[in-house]
C-alpha cells in the first residue's frame, strides 16, 4: 500500500494564524485589512494545495469588519444575560463560549467561500481550547449566546436564527449517521429568542424549535415544537428532603 503523506504541522501554522486574527479583530483588522496575516494565510493555502490564494484573501478581508461587528453584538448577549458577566471587556477576555463564537464565525466565512480543509483546521483548533465543536457550515445569526461553553456540539447543517442562547452540554446534531445522508439537511433549526438548557438535545434535519421557545435541561427532542413552548423533562426520581435533628 503506498500512503500519502501530510504536512501536518500546518495544524500549528493555522492556530497562530487564527489567534492572531482573533486579536487583530479587536485592534486593528478594520483599519489596516490584516495585510500584515496575509503572509501566513498564503502559506497555508499553498501547503493545503488551495489555488487562488490572492482573490480568496481579497473577499476574506473584505469580511474582517462585518464579522466584528456580528462579534461585538454577541458581546453584548453575553454581558446583558449572565448576571455573573461585570463588563464587556470581561465576556471579550474570559468568555470560552465567546471565543468559539468569534472562531466560529472567522472559519464559518472560509467555508462559505469554498475553502477546503482549513475551516475545520480552525475549528477544531476552537474545539480544542473551549470544549465548543462547532461546524463551520453551521449558520448562526445574530446575538448568540453560549453560557459555560463545555460540551457544546452544533453540526454542520445546523440554523440558529437571532437571539438565541444555550447552555453547556448542548447537542444539536442529526438522528443518523451515515455517509449518504451527507448533502442533504441532518440538524435543526432553532428559531429566534430561543433558550435551551443545559445538556438538551435536539436532534434531526427536519426539526424546528419555533421562535420564543424555552428547551428545558437534560430534554431529548427528536420533533418539531411550536413556538412560544416550554419543553421540560420530568423524572421518575423524585428527591425528598428531610430534616436533622441533633441531640
Amino acid at each position: 500500500m503506498q500512503f500519502k503523506n501530510y504536512d501536518l504541522s500546518l495544524k500549528d501554522d493555522v492556530e497562530i494564524f487564527t489567534k492572531e486574527l482573533f486579536y487583530a479583530l479587536f485592534k486593528d483588522v478594520c483599519q489596516e485589512r490584516g495585510n500584515h496575516l496575509k503572509e501566513k494565510f498564503s502559506r497555508i493555502l499553498n501547503g493545503l494545495e488551495i489555488d487562488g490564494v490572492d482573490e480568496v484573501w481579497k473577499e476574506y478581508q473584505e469580511s474582517f469588519c462585518r464579522i466584528r461587528e456580528m462579534l461585538d453584538t454577541d458581546a453584548r448577549a453575553f454581558e446583558s444575560t449572565d448576571p455573573a458577566c461585570k463588563s464587556l471587556a470581561e465576556v471579550y477576555l474570559a468568555y470560552p463560549g465567546f471565543h468559539a463564537i468569534a472562531i466560529y464565525r472567522l472559519s464559518n466565512k472560509l467555508y462559505n467561500l469554498n475553502v477546503p480543509v482549513l475551516p475545520r483546521i480552525m475549528s477544531e483548533y476552537g474545539h480544542s481550547i473551549t470544549g465548543v465543536d462547532i461546524h463551520p457550515g453551521a449558520t448562526i445569526g445574530e446575538s448568540f449566546f453560549i453560557d459555560h461553553a463545555t460540551g457544546v456540539v452544533i453540526g454542520e447543517t445546523t440554523v440558529i436564527e437571532n437571539n438565541v442562547k444555550i447552555y453547556q452540554g448542548v447537542t444539536l446534531g442529526g438522528i443518523q449517521v451515515k455517509k449518504e445522508l451527507a448533502s442533504i439537511k441532518r440538524h435543526p433549526t432553532i428559531g429566534s429568542n430561543v433558550t435551551i438548557y443545559a445538556n438538551a438535545t435536539i436532534l434531526g434535519g427536519d426539526v424546528f424549535i419555533g421562535s420564543d421557545s424555552i428547551i428545558g435541561a437534560n430534554v431529548c427532542v427528536t420533533e418539531s415544537i411550536p413556538e412560544g413552548s416550554i419543553v421540560t423533562f420530568e423524572s421518575e426520581n423524585k428527591i425528598i428532603t428531610r430534616k436533622s435533628y441533633v441531640k
